[in-house]
């Protein structure tokens, strides 16, 4: 279309940033201000609908009706399957531009969820498993987590050399995770060496690398400065050292704690200039509604306000909202593509993958064919909310635990049910039929766990003792006792646990012969559970995080310092360990070869070795590669991981697989949080879980190993 005759900012063949600035010249500072909070406001006058900058997908559009729902965040983080969740991303955004256009059309504008700005992904490190919230995230481990929403950013922002498809969101920058209670007042204290080896990385990978459109600053302070407004994070960090181009949005009502509550300014208009001076611009609040105030007391200038809105409008450009729909390649998407089919099979495929089994004595698992009758009990047997997470979409078609196993079961096979136990009280009855239903029965599936009613974020979750946190990492109590019960009953139990974040299993780990431990598994959760438990699948997830053996072996939640944290610093054996995931075939590891021992600085070491499926069932292994700098001069992890592919491999077949052990990866962070490559010894260990005993005793591949030296 020719568009040469119209105001430059709606000219398609302008650059960006011509377009930009032409139409922040026509903008009054009234009109400009209405553009800076998450509802931006309409300018007719101009052909500028209303948008609103808030929207969800965390695990699938989320808040806006019909939608694909995917497995939480953290169970798409145990498949370890870039691939998986670049699809992923990609079936996501596809729904949000169908939804996007469809709400413009008939609307003339989008409301709240509606837009094509999702605040996703969630990259904060999973440092503590009391926080709610870890749910949301890819993990405890910094480079699993920037490989993973790396691969979420790229499917959500799609590949298109001029427009995007979607703008993602790293958030919350940074060093956030909880306590929920105090997220509006606390100050993270950590030292530079564990903000950039720990709490950085993943954000970093993010920017430089997948090309993130935004960043979302948390509500607590970090090193003293609010992150919505810290010059440290946003300037020197941010902007400075990792050249981020593309717009800062603050979380909702964090610019108002600048004086509310961290008491930092005294006012809105000092916390509107402190957040523009240091690069916030775009406000989930009303903070910004001060900005004449804060330029009439002289403490910023008009050209603060054109510098956040070249950002805003700039992501606003690039998705292509003013241009004609046949300039933007994502405007025909069809309606067709939401909640569609193929969206379902890779919502499947997630949650297949997703599933972790943790334990499985007498390989009770897969349920033999000659079983004769099966009991599935327990609160969590016909929960919807246990699929769903937090930050959820809505299907049609959502398949319980329970209706996924009625709907595997093969005739001939009995199946009988009874809830037997609540989520966290007591039942008002004494006397169940559930124990007598058990001892009937060859198998007893017990679906437990807990739900987003007992963890998820401030304000949120209706049971939680701590504001959407807990106190406590056991299994609630009362399930407790039921298990025992069924236990002195005689019943074999298999314990299918639902959750977001680690459980404590305590003395019940014994009393059970297999623990499938399944996340918040989406709409096809029920579906992909009911396919494990009959062996049409073997289980193939591993644990992204640390699950301790209670909250005793966790320093106090408050402390943000890495000692005694994750995998990475934890010195007491877990109960079941980063890495660590079982299946129905076996795994074998051999002939490790290094291309050299001896390395100079700077080279980078070729390896090889050998996997083989030693088991009778084709089944996919996630390979692992940790590195342990033996002599490094300060403080670094007792082992992290550099590298991890998942495998398919057929029984009896092996595969040969190589790798490049880089420099980067042989580095460590030093006390004034530079990176540092020194000579000295390095271990490297490949298997199938983080190195340790325990994950031996649990029946993990043994690992091979090798040393090198940097001289």
């Amino acid at each position: 279309m020719d568009n040469s005759d119209w105001p430059r900012y709606l000219n398609s063949s302008c650059p960006i940033s011509e377009r930009v600035n032409d139409l922040i010249g026509r903008l009054t500072l009234p009109e400009k201000i209405g553009l800076m909070s998450h509802p931006a406001v309409g300018i007719p006058r101009l052909q500028i609908p209303a948008y609103n900058y808030w929207s969800e997908a965390l695990h699938g559009i989320a808040r806006n009706g019909l939608a694909t729902v995917f497995p939480q965040a953290i169970g798409m983080a145990s498949t370890w399957d870039r691939d998986l969740i670049h699809q992923v991303a990609a079936a996501i955004s596809d729904e949000g531009r169908a939804k996007y256009h469809a709400a413009l059309k008939r609307n003339g504008y989008t409301d709240q969820y509606q837009g094509l700005t999702f605040w996703s992904p969630n990259v904060n490190i999973f440092r503590d498993p009391r926080w709610g919230r870890g749910q949301e995230t890819w993990g405890e481990d910094p480079f699993l987590t920037g490989e993973m929403a790396a691969e979420f950013v790229k499917g959500l922002q799609g590949d298109h050399p001029r427009y995007l498809k979607t703008a993602a969101c790293a958030k919350h920058f940074a060093v956030h995770s909880g306590p929920e209670k105090d997220r509006h007042v606390f100050n993270a204290v950590v030292s530079k060496r564990e903000l950039y080896d720990t709490y950085l990385p993943a954000f970093k990978k993010l920017v430089t690398e997948a090309g993130v459109e935004s960043v979302m600053g948390a509500y607590n302070r970090t090193l003293g400065e609010p992150c919505c407004g810290s010059h440290f994070l946003l300037d020197e960090i941010l902007r400075t050292e990792w050249g981020f181009a593309g717009h800062i949005v603050s979380d909702c009502g964090a610019l108002s704690n600048f004086h509310l509550t961290h008491k930092v300014t005294h006012d809105a208009a000092e916390s509107a200039a402190l957040a523009l001076q240091n690069g916030c611009d775009l406000g989930c609040d009303h903070v910004f509604e001060a900005i004449p105030e804060a330029i009439e007391r002289g403490l910023i200038s008009e050209s603060s306000v054109d510098r956040a809105l070249e950002r805003t409008l700039g992501t606003r450009f690039k998705l292509g909202m003013f241009d004609p729909d046949q300039d933007v390649p994502y405007t025909s998407i069809p309606l067709e593509v939401i909640a569609c089919d193929a969206h379902r099979q890779l919502a499947y495929r997630a949650a297949v993958e997703s599933v972790v089994l943790l334990k499985n004595r007498g390989q009770i698992l897969p349920l033999s064919p000659a079983t004769r009758k099966i009991f599935v009990t327990g609160p969590t047997a016909t929960s919807l909310e246990v699929l769903m997470g937090n930050y959820y979409g809505f299907n049609t078609q959502m398949i319980t635990l329970l209706e996924g196993i009625t709907s595997r079961i093969p005739e001939g096979m009995g199946l009988e049910y009874h809830p037997g136990s609540l989520l966290k009280h007591q039942r008002e009855i004494e006397r169940s039929w559930a124990p007598g239903m058990a001892q009937t029965a060859d198998v007893t599936i017990v679906c437990g766990g807990i739900t987003p009613f007992i963890e998820g974020e401030e304000g949120e979750s209706l049971l939680s003792e701590e504001n959407g946190d807990r106190k406590d990492i056991r299994l609630p109590q009362v399930q407790v006792d039921y298990i025992k019960e069924l236990a002195m009953h005689g019943a074999k139990i298999v314990l299918v646990l639902t959750g977001g974040s680690p459980i404590a299993l305590g003395e019940i780990e014994e009393l059970v012969d297999a623990v499938l431990y399944v996340w918040y598994p989406g709409m096809e959760g029920g579906r992909a559970v009911g396919d494990i438990l009959f062996g049409d699948v073997s289980p193939s997830g591993k644990l992204p995080i640390t699950f301790p053996r209670s909250v005793d072996q966790l320093p106090p939640f408050e402390d943000y310092s890495m000692t005694g944290r994750t995998y990475r610093y934890m010195t007491q054996e877990p109960l079941y360990p980063f890495g660590f995931g079982l299946s129905y075939s076996s795994f074998a590891y051999s002939e490790l070869t290094l291309e050299k021992s001896t390395l100079g600085a700077g080279e980078s070491l070729s390896i090889s070795f050998k996997i083989q499926n030693t088991g009778g069932c084709d089944a996919a292994e996630v390979v692992q590669l940790y590195l342990s700098d033996l002599q490094a001069s300060a403080i670094v992890p007792y082992h992290h991981l550099v590298g991890f592919k998942r495998v398919p491999c057929n029984a009896g077949g092996d595969r040969l697989l190589d790798f490049t052990i880089t420099p980067e990866m042989m580095s460590f962070v030093n006390d004034d949080g530079h990176t540092k490559l020194e000579p000295g010894e390095f271990r490297l260990e490949i298997g199938g879980c983080s190195p340790g005993q325990r994950s031996q005793v649990l029946g993990a591949p043994v690992p091979v190993s090798a040393s090198f030296t940097i001289v």
